[in-house]
């Protein structure tokens, strides 16, 4: 230590520096005393770490100033920083830093006084507890041990789908908790009437209703037409106000809900930018988790760390292609893929119009055997299901010919096969609105008709899905066991659990679940059981069926347009009620709004009989007085957004210039020393060869 103290690193650059006596351990020591004296890594450094953590660090390993700060026996009295009221396990720090910031906070005691000692052990006492009851909350959560192994057998890309797909069952329980308190609650509670009729099974019910809707189902609380006004008939207290609030609430919750975990995935993914580069030695070097004991688990942590090395090779192996392709390629490629765009529209076109058929032709009233009568019934239905199988595979052999990295082969698939699913489910409720409008005559509950063909796109979406993994990939896998080399196995190949097509099921039985909850208040309930059920059917492809894949992608940019997607789904669930209710508004001949009475006529009874104030500032919101100030807010706030976005755009830019400066300034001044200790040893050979003669 004294050594070191008294060497004069400056005759380095002296005129006789070659005849320094300098050590090489102290060689090595001045090479960590140039990183210590950058100013970026002085500027990087807060001001706690900066006079505690660090110090201590060198002070295990036997630096210079260890000595110093520790034997002044009093800790620094500059700026309090948060860092000093942070648990110590959360600290960025050696085991013995952490070590003299516990004896440095003791130390503080003294010198702060008791109540800012007290205020600075509740804060962390607070913070530890948070922590506690946030990691036990986490171990509440369902299906937690399946996601750990599938993302250690197949990544984080497919993990993120049964996360997106728990996600969604914890969103249909809470919109069954809202049904129950608005709209089954009252109902259960007031009941329906003097004049209503009990439920019973029986007559002309039979097991097909509970796959048609029809019968015992169309007259139970599965649908619109089973709530009436009822025995609770106040002004503003009543049956079809609650049903409305209770819809409305759904779509504003759930729109609050789908918007926040987007706009949060966004700004990470946006944060992180095309410059993002994962530090390879980081991962291989740091990333191991050291107590890990149990085979299985350490088993796990390796496939984590393989699946992340393999992103990061693929995506840098695209990245030196594209780099590589001269001006012709580029004008090839991208009338190609003009040209298969143009492929996809004409595809996209061919499904639309098979919709439009099949739905035409289930609207055909006549007598047929029962088998034909639910195959026609179903007919919609299985020509969704059909092309939504169909082209999304379509769809992805032609994204694999437009050369994008596999990750924007993901995201563009999704896009195209999304924009599919919509929009078959969009000219499918359009068609069924115009014929249940040209044949309302022959319903007695038009509202029960558009809900049954919402049940029955939910019920054979499901059956599909359990169909196709037990009827066609299960087998498939048991042939390839047991009879690898057949002709037929070797066509088929390994399965693979495409994430594209997955989320997509889940959207599409999502947003049919939204387009469906006003004409099907139990649809969150049944959403429920069966996403519950399609987890446990899915985790026994992935985990029995399936392959991983070679290829994979980055998940949080998927994740994003999975939430992107629903929110898609529940905008068009919101325009599809909405063009309801305003271009049908007396449709109605059954359930809360029966009886000539419609959603416009019982809020203007309510809001007629409030107080003055009230009712002249609701008038005012609903009014297009209110429109303009409304907009005015509307682009201000949008302005600030936009502001703050570019101002934090600029401002994470420039630190990632910093990051990219600091780095080149060390990597500079290691190179200039190393140099400079070459030459030292060279000049040193020199003059050994030079005085070997003379001693001679």
């Amino acid at each position: 230590m004294e050594e070191h103290e008294t060497v004069n690193f400056l005759r380095l650059l002296s005129e006789e520096s070659t005849q320094s006596t300098l050590s090489s351990d102290s060689c090595e020591y001045y090479q960590t005393e140039i990183f210590d004296q950058l100013p970026s890594v002085q500027a990087s450094r807060p001001e706690q770490s900066r006079h505690g953590p660090w110090e201590a660090c060198e002070a295990h390993h036997g630096g210079p100033a260890s000595g110093e700060r520790i034997s002044q026996g009093h800790p620094s009295r500059g700026p309090r920083d948060k860092t000093s009221e942070e648990p110590l396990r959360n600290l960025a720090m050696c085991i013995q830093g952490k070590r003299s910031a516990r004896e440095r906070r003791k130390m503080q005691i003294s010198n702060i006084g008791f109540w800012e000692s007290w205020r600075r052990s509740q804060i962390i006492s607070r913070r530890r507890v948070w922590a506690q009851m946030g990691e036990a909350l986490s171990s509440l959560l369902p299906w937690r041990h399946t996601l750990h192994i599938i993302e250690g057998r197949f990544g984080v890309g497919v993990k993120s789908y049964f996360v997106f797909l728990r996600y969604l069952v914890h969103l249909n329980l809470l919109h069954c908790a809202l049904i129950w308190g608005f709209i089954l609650g009252p109902t259960t509670f007031y009941g329906r009437g003097h004049n209503s009729e009990p439920l019973r099974f029986g007559g002309n019910d039979s097991v097909l209703d509970f796959f048609l809707g029809s019968g015992y189902l169309d007259r139970s609380p599965v649908f619109y037409g089973f709530y009436t006004r009822g025995s609770l008939d106040l002004l503003c207290l009543n049956t079809p106000l609650l049903y409305l609030a209770g819809i409305l609430t759904i779509l504003l919750l759930s729109l609050i809900m789908v918007v926040r975990r987007t706009t949060v995935g966004y700004k990470h993914t946006w944060m992180l930018g095309k410059r993002y580069s994962m530090n390879v030695s980081y991962k291989i070097f740091c990333g191991w988790d050291f107590t890990i004991q149990d085979p299985a688990a350490a088993a796990l942590k390796h496939s984590f760390i393989r699946n992340d090395l393999k992103l990061f090779l693929e995506e840098q192996s695209f990245s030196l292609r594209a780099a590589q392709r001269t001006l012709g390629h580029k004008i090839r490629l991208h009338l190609l893929r003009f040209i298969l765009n143009l492929l996809v529209l004409s595809l996209l076109g061919g499904a639309f119009y098979l919709i439009y058929f099949s739905t035409k032709t289930s609207q055909n009233e006549s007598e047929h055997y029962w088998l034909v009568s639910l195959v026609l019934q179903y007919l919609p239905p299985i020509t969704i299901t059909f092309v939504n199988l169909v082209l999304p595979h379509i769809f992805r052999k032609i994204s694999s010919f437009e050369d994008y990295s596999f990750t924007t082969q993901v995201n563009t698939t999704l896009v195209r096969s999304i924009f599919l699913k919509l929009a078959s489910l969009g000219i499918y409720l359009f068609f069924v609105f115009t014929t249940t409008e040209q044949q309302q005559h022959l319903f007695q509950c038009s509202e029960n008709k558009f809900g049954r063909e919402m049940y029955k796109l939910c019920i054979f979406n499901f059956l599909a899905t359990f169909c196709a993994t037990f009827l066609l990939n299960y087998p498939r896998k048991l042939l390839q066991e047991k009879y690898p080399t057949s002709l037929l196995a070797r066509l088929l190949g390994k399965q693979h659990f495409l994430i594209p097509f997955n989320v997509l099921d889940l959207v599409y039985s999502q947003t049919v679940c939204w387009v469906g909850v006003y004409y099907c208040p139990l649809l969150p309930l049944i959403a429920t059981v069966t996403l519950g059920a399609t987890f446990y059917v899915k985790k026994f492809s992935v985990l029995r069926c399936c392959v991983a894949e070679q290829r994979m992608f980055r998940a949080s940019t998927s994740s994003v347009l999975f939430h992107f997607m629903l929110l898609l789904g529940l905008l068009m669930a919101a325009a599809t009620l909405g063009f309801n209710l305003y271009l049908y508004p007396y449709w109605s001949s059954c359930g809360p709004f029966g009886n000539g009475q419609t959603v416009f006529n019982v809020t203007e009874d309510c809001v007629d009989k409030l107080p003055s104030a009230a009712e002249t500032t609701i008038r005012y919101l609903a009014s297009e007085a209110f429109a303009l100030p409304l907009i005015l807010a509307e682009i201000i706030i949008f302005t600030s957004y936009v502001s703050r976005r570019r101002a934090n755009q600029k401002a994470i830019e420039r630190l990632k210039d910093m990051l990219v400066m600091s780095s080149s300034d060390k990597r500079f001044l290691v190179k200039q020393h190393t140099t400079m200790l070459r030459r030292r040893k060279i000049t040193n050979r020199v003059h050994s060869a030079e005085d070997a003669p003379l001693s001679h």
